[in-house]
């Protein structure tokens, strides 16, 4: 007779019945767990008892007569690789895993985000090696600086990998005694890495999950010998060094790799590309790629529009989005700098997108718990649900799997390049500062921590480096400090107060000669009440633009003093334009200070293409305009 829920473990050895016991109570108390059926549990059950299994660690790693774990169902495996993998915390002991070659992350009441416990270095070929290795990771656990991911850990067994794999095949007695590895051991291991990354060889010791070996290259050669050199230095004052014997010249002979390589910036999308990837019949072929409609197309077009990083986009919660005083909002966690709940304006179509989305989340959970969640549910639901390990509708879907659908998707497209979705962040990006936007509201707005940050992801043109030296205000030679910043009297400037100088985009002004004028009746169209006296006016301000029409001015003067009859006139004139001087220094410092100074003395006119509009082109010798006269010939008439 059928009991459902009902599984029976008396039949089963006891150590068998614990661990399955030990296993389902694990299981439930997790917060994020996989969905295990009855029947998934009665089926390895039945596995254990028909092949005699005394442990769930000998099944997950051998199987049993006439059946291999990969002939098991699927859910069999993913319920024995589960148990197997929390037992080992229980059978091993942190000494034990250390003698095993591999460590437990839980041991150390640490747990990346997205990875399991266990992470293992038997790939290390020697013992010695592998034990320093083992060591390292762990004072790294024990730290309050431990990492945040597991990235730094997998650089470290790289680095340890690579190094011993080039030791077995190069030092004697296969680098396993390490007294007798000497300095030149670790200079060969420099060049061969070198080598290989000069001509694009393949690695001695990584093989990826296809089985195929990486290319070396400069950015791996960088970890690798900062990651090798890291490793074999904690050695001395750990005292290892003076335990093993090791030779201090190996210890200390590989190089530091570098703090990170020169790489080209992604660009953003060209026009035809940024077309093509919003195209309403290429958008609906990304829609087919999600085949459990989990919200690709919405992950993409909201990217678009507001240039959030995709793991922003991805985490969203179920109630992100608002209406406020009218205005379609949303909000977000920017994670990688530290700011959470952050809101920004959305466009009508994408808060509609949303909408309609959270609708859809709300139907699943429905469908799944036969109720609607409750106010205190609602905040922590993912608005794009996993199907994976999400109990509670609280787990997003990864990037990974958003980024696998992408990258299909743009193949499929056939683009003509390599293309990723972060290149909406770089277009967005530029289309902002060309649209008259400021460095300091596009970091805001990317959520970016410096200025120098957002200068990464904007392209500027030459017409945009022009809008930028024309925001570099100081104040003219008929103000009360000819020369002051605008923003502040910062003296000496530095590049934070110069770079809040130039992102100050709010005055209104007219151009004037040689500068702009800030006096609000004539910037309305009023008439100057000091007749265009604009050099002595405290109004009037200097721009970058603006640096080598005073400079000639400043050469002007300085040749009609050396032309004085005498020296109290020189001095006089000297005096008179000292005030322009002043302007003249502190537009310079500002312009230095921000690193265009260059560029601004390379820029001859204000606005060079008004030059080439036709009244400008269009010329006439002066003796032709002479000699014209009217049709009757008569002097005088027009």
């Amino acid at each position: 007779m059928s009991q459902p829920g009902l599984v029976n473990l008396h039949p089963l050895p006891p150590l068998l019945r614990a661990e399955i016991q030990w296993g389902l109570h694990t299981h439930a108390q997790a917060a994020q767990h996989s969905e295990w059926t009855t029947n998934g549990i009665r089926n390895l059950v039945g596995h254990c008892r028909r092949g005699g299994i005394t442990s769930l660690m000998d099944l997950h790693d051998q199987g049993y007569k006439d059946l291999t774990p990969k002939q098991m169902d699927s859910e069999v495996r993913k319920i024995i690789w589960e148990v197997a993998n929390g037992l080992r915390c229980v059978y091993y002991s942190p000494s034990d895993t250390k003698d095993a070659g591999f460590l437990e992350t839980d041991h150390f009441g640490r747990r990346f985000k997205n990875a399991q416990s266990h992470f293992d270095i038997t790939t290390v070929p020697q013992r010695w090696l592998r034990d320093l290795l083992w060591d390292h990771l762990a004072e790294w656990l024990r730290s309050p600086q431990c990492p945040r991911t597991r990235g730094p850990f997998d650089q470290m067994r790289r680095a340890a990998v690579e190094l011993g794999v080039f030791l077995q095949a190069d030092a004697p007695d296969a680098g396993h005694d390490p007294t007798v590895l000497r300095r030149e051991h670790a200079e060969r291991f420099v060049a061969d890495q070198r080598h290989r990354a000069r001509h694009g060889l393949p690695s001695l010791g990584m093989v990826l999950v296809d089985g195929r070996s990486p290319t070396v290259t400069d950015l791996s050669c960088q970890f690798v010998f900062n990651g090798a050199r890291k490793l074999l230095y904690s050695a001395i004052p750990a005292g290892h060094a003076e335990r093993l014997g090791i030779d201090t010249g190996f210890l200390t002979a590989i190089p530091f790799g570098g703090t990170g390589l020169k790489q080209r910036s992604r660009n953003p999308f060209s026009d035809d590309v940024a077309r093509a990837l919003m195209d309403e019949t290429n958008l609906r072929r990304l829609e087919e790629l999600d085949l459990n409609d989990r919200g690709l197309r919405d992950i993409w077009e909201t990217i678009v529009a507001t240039g959030r990083r995709c793991s922003e986009i991805v985490g969203l919660r179920l109630d992100c989005i608002g209406r406020y005083r009218g205005l379609a909002m949303l909000w977000h966690d920017q994670t990688k700098v530290g700011n959470y709940n952050e809101g920004i304006r959305i466009p009508e179509p994408v808060y509609q997108r949303l909408d309609a989305r959270r609708t859809k989340t709300l139907q699943l959970f429905e469908k799944r718990y036969g109720r609607v969640p409750t106010a205190a549910e609602r905040p922590g639901l993912a608005l794009f649900p996993s199907r994976i390990r999400n109990p509670n509708g609280r787990q997003p879907i990864s990037y990974g799997h958003f980024n696998h659908r992408f990258k299909t998707w743009i193949s499929d497209l056939d683009l003509g390049g390599a293309y990723v979705a972060h290149q909406a962040r770089h277009t967005l990006a530029t289309n902002l500062l060309r649209a008259g936007a400021t460095l300091t509201h596009i970091r805001r707005y990317l959520g970016q921590l410096s200025e120098r940050m957002a200068e990464h992801y904007v392209k500027i043109t030459n017409s945009d480096l022009e809008d930028v030296l024309n925001t570099v205000w100081v104040a003219g030679p008929g103000a009360p400090n000819p020369g002051e910043l605008l923003s502040g009297d910062t003296t000496p400037i530095d590049r934070e107060s110069a770079l809040a100088l130039a992102l100050d985009l709010s005055r209104r002004s007219t151009p004037a000669d040689g500068g702009f004028c800030t006096y609000q009746p004539v910037v309305d169209g009023g008439a100057c009440p000091w007749k265009l006296d604009c050099e002595n006016c405290d109004n009037f301000v200097l721009s970058g633009a603006d640096l080598l029409y005073w400079r000639r001015k400043a050469e002007q003067w300085r040749s009609i003093a050396e032309k004085a009859p005498d020296d109290a006139t020189a001095d006089y004139l000297h005096t008179v334009f000292e005030p322009t001087a002043q302007a003249i220094k502190g537009l310079e410092q500002a312009l230095a200070a921000l690193g265009i100074l260059d560029e601004a003395l390379t820029l001859d006119l204000r606005r060079p293409q008004d030059y080439f509009h036709r009244t400008w082109s269009t010329a006439f010798r002066a003796r032709d305009l002479a000699a014209l006269q009217a049709p009757d010939d008569a002097a005088g008439q027009p």
